[in-house]
């Protein structure tokens, strides 16, 4: 079963320097680009938008994400 993860849910990720904490912007269900990387997030695949504090943002799995 896929989690299900809203909009404003605080949620971590392992990052490059550890572990990253911020929110989910929103639910991806289109092929898009975050930062000039592409996402092939899909309704069967989606992915999250996610933002740090410092506004950084970037696109994971919902099995990459952990409620905060």
């Amino acid at each position: 079963m896929t989690k299900q993860l809203k909009v404003g849910n605080r949620v971590t990720w392992k990052s490059h320097g550890g572990t990253a904490e911020g929110k989910v912007l929103r639910k991806l269900t289109a092929p898009s680009e975050i930062k000039g990387h592409k996402v092939a997030a899909s309704k069967d695949n989606p992915e999250y938008l996610v933002e740090t504090e410092e506004g950084k943002e970037a696109a994971h799995k919902a099995e990459a994400l952990t409620k905060a």
